[in-house]
């Protein structure tokens, strides 16, 4: 029967981290106590304002079809958001909001990316971009990066790894898994060459608002003409809700808005309502409060790995995950990722799901969870590094 399938569907890869959190929740069903470091998923509860706003949306009736390009409340309001935040002026119009931040880099390659190409992004990096360049028929362009680049594409890899089939560059900032981040200087160096090599530069800025001691720069600041993919998912905790946006040059909006009316005809229509008042002062008080906390769990677990042995070279700036160099105890992280799930029920991720480079060293923890659940997880790791 799967001879009937296609290439591309029989080559895409499972997205590893999903198949642990579906074991790990079978493990919870037979009654085991399982400590979850695999997902990248917050623990807190979508802020009051946010559910006051879905429950009006319903009461409104306020279910139907919206615009492709989402509600223009919720598009003014990310775009007021960026004069907040970052100085800028976006215009509405620039906005596309979309069905996650995974629609959204569907609809972005889509419109960059033709069958053959390719896009340049790290390696490590999150799983699902170069998958969603296969569904497409391109192909993602991995380079490796270890530490000593902080983890992220620099101006000399670009240069020295564009070939002709590179459309254009994707990066991450902060970056999915190992939490680096790329600032202002970094980022104009780098749009600097893919402007130079006519290519699309694209950035996932997924993880803006959960960066410690300082705010992440975005990449508009120094190139207007660059595409930006955020979420609602991560910073705004609204995961479930399957919302996300994208920031695109004025004259690539009515084709992203073209591609969105035929792939999901229109975002969540109550996630939409709900995610204006995601904008509200009393909810970006409580976001920042919880980014505080998100702080100290990097930092305990951090030091608890380190004591265990892990080599972590960079402290993770941003994000909510540490990516731990675990050669000392295997050198197959897969299987080991595995067997701490079978046997001391703690899920985390191994690195190649999110790469090949040096990938049976890494393990993602991720630190979404409560100080003390992330305390008995390092207590399990310890007593079974102890033996």
């Amino acid at each position: 029967m799967d001879s009937q399938w296609t290439g591309r569907a029989r080559e895409m890869e499972s997205f590893k981290v999903m198949d642990l959190l579906k074991r790990a929740k079978e493990l919870e069903a037979q009654g085991n106590d399982v400590v979850h470091m695999e997902a990248g998923e917050p623990d807190f509860n979508t802020a009051p304002l946010i559910k006051e706003a879905a429950h009006r949306a319903i009461d409104q009736g306020l279910t139907q079809y919206t615009p492709a390009a989402g509600i223009p409340e919720l598009r003014q309001a990310i775009s007021r958001f960026y004069k907040y935040r970052y100085d800028l002026d976006i215009a509405a119009e620039r906005i596309v909001v979309t069905s996650g931040a995974s629609g959204a880099l569907l609809l972005v390659f889509g419109l960059l990316a033709d069958p053959d190409t390719s896009f340049m992004m790290s390696d490590p990096g999150y799983p699902c971009n170069r998958q969603i360049l296969r569904m497409l028929e391109a192909r993602g362009q991995l380079v490796p990066v270890s530490a000593e680049q902080n983890f992220q594409l620099t101006p000399e890899l670009i240069r020295q790894e564009w070939n002709e089939s590179t459309a254009g560059v994707l990066l991450a900032s902060p970056a999915n898994p190992t939490g680096s981040v790329l600032h202002r200087d970094e980022l104009a160096a780098i749009a600097e060459v893919v402007r130079e090599k006519q290519g699309a530069l694209v950035v996932d800025e997924l993880y803006h608002g959960l960066t410690y001691g300082f705010d992440a720069p975005s990449v508009l600041e120094v190139d207007p003409n660059a595409f930006v993919i955020n979420s609602f998912s991560k910073y705004f905790g609204m995961t479930g809700w399957r919302l996300g946006w994208v920031v695109a040059p004025e004259a690539a909006v009515p084709e992203i808005e073209k591609l969105a009316q035929n792939v999901y005809i229109s975002p969540t229509t109550v996630s939409q309502y709900a995610a204006v008042a995601a904008f509200e002062p009393e909810t970006l008080a409580i976001l920042e409060e919880r980014r505080h906390q998100f702080e100290i769990r990097r930092n305990v677990l951090v030091d608890g790995l380190r004591k265990l042995g892990f080599k972590i070279p960079v402290m993770p700036e941003g994000a909510f995950y540490v990516y731990a160099d675990a050669s000392h105890l295997t050198d197959n992280s897969f299987d080991y990722c595995w067997n701490v799930l079978e046997e001391l029920h703690v899920a985390v991720t191994p690195g190649l799901d999110f790469g090949s480079y040096r990938a049976n060293q890494f393990i993602r923890f991720s630190y979404t969870t409560s100080l003390d659940r992330i305390e008995l997880a390092l207590s399990r790791l310890k007593a079974k590094i102890n033996g």
